[in-house]
């Protein structure tokens, strides 16, 4: 194996682990806590978190093995139930992020009918529609034998074999990724673009409000006045920053990876093999930062894993100390002998 090669294999195995631990710790959270189970958007994130889930103990390891052994691993059947799973995972990922921004236009532009209009009920049809959007896909590819193991990216996923279905197989993959990349990119920009307009529109009228505050109190210390407008410059920018880190992740992990598998498609462009495995570590990486940016850097989440780690730590010391008391119990009779 060549240095890049070593290199993109720890690169695989890192997020590997990551994913498992941070997806792992994500689902604790859900489980653990009766106010996350409640929310509706929970839905949506225990759907992104199992997929990720499965990406990382299914596409994962099957790409390490193509790194290192530069061939398909396993049989035909495996590689194929891989690439099936591969591509349902990737686009019920993609439309879940969607679903999740949808719920957050509908949560800040229209606060006061948000219950009515995005229930339990409201939740599960939305996953019922990207379940059979996911699902429909990789079943025609599975059905005109499109999945295999593809060497350019070193794992299991949509590959054509047959020069023959060249045409039908181009117009598969520019189909299949403007209904799930680019219709969950345009969705993401709309949905999060509302938002981040009424965010802008309130921290104008606080601005307002706290401007005539701060003229108001002409003895207000100079400290504490410029601590008002730090802050007011901290709250124009915190709207900005979280959809920036929604929209940018989903581009910068997926976008590469899609752009490739469509010049692909054309003869005339030659791609590297090591660029056609990091793109695919790119969308693989996704799996890492959704857990982060959708829900354990959110303060509820941070609240539960840390009273789970509490419990946790709590329980073995009392363990420990019970452990440690144990001999000294049993040592009183003998002394009192």
């Amino acid at each position: 194996m060549s240095i890049w090669e070593l290199l993109l294999a720890f690169v695989v195995v890192l997020l590997m682990l990551v994913a498992l631990l941070a997806n792992v710790l994500v689902l604790m959270c859900f489980l653990y806590s009766a106010d996350i189970r409640k929310q509706v958007p929970g839905l949506f994130i225990l759907n992104l978190t199992f997929c990720n889930l499965l990406m990382a103990v299914s596409s994962m390891p099957l790409t390490l093995a193509g790194i290192i052994y530069k061939s398909q691993p396993g049989g035909d059947q495996v590689c194929h139930v891989v690439g099936f799973l591969e591509t349902f995972l990737t686009t019920n990922s993609m439309l879940s992020m969607a679903a999740l921004s949808i719920d957050r236009w509908i949560a800040v532009v229209f606060p006061l009918s948000y219950h009515s209009k995005m229930r339990y009920r409201d939740a599960a049809l939305i996953l019922s529609y990207t379940w059979l959007h996911s699902a429909s896909f990789p079943i025609v590819a599975a059905s005109l034998s499109w999945l295999g193991f593809h060497h350019l990216y070193a794992s299991c996923t949509l590959y054509n074999k047959r020069p023959e279905d060249r045409t039908q197989f181009v117009i598969f993959t520019g189909v299949f990724h403007a209904l799930s990349f680019l219709l969950s990119l345009v969705v993401l920009c709309f949905t999060y673009l509302k938002v981040l307009k009424v965010a802008r529109f309130h921290c104008k009228r606080i601005d307002v409000i706290t401007m005539q505050t701060l003229v108001l109190l002409v003895d207000i210390h100079p400290s504490v006045r410029e601590r008002c407008l730090e802050e007011q410059r901290r709250r124009r920018q915190r709207a900005t920053k979280k959809i920036s880190t929604f929209i940018g992740t989903f581009i910068l992990c997926f976008a590469p990876y899609v752009i490739t598998r469509l010049v692909e498609l054309s003869s005339v462009v030659h791609i590297n093999s090591h660029w056609g495995i990091i793109s695919k570590c790119l969308a693989y990486s996704k799996a890492v930062s959704d857990p982060f940016v959708y829900s354990l850097l959110r303060h509820q989440y941070k609240k539960t894993w840390k009273d789970i780690l509490n419990k946790l730590l709590k329980r073995s010391s009392i363990n420990s100390s019970a452990l440690a008391g144990e001999p000294r119990s049993r040592s009183l009779p003998q002394l009192r002998e």
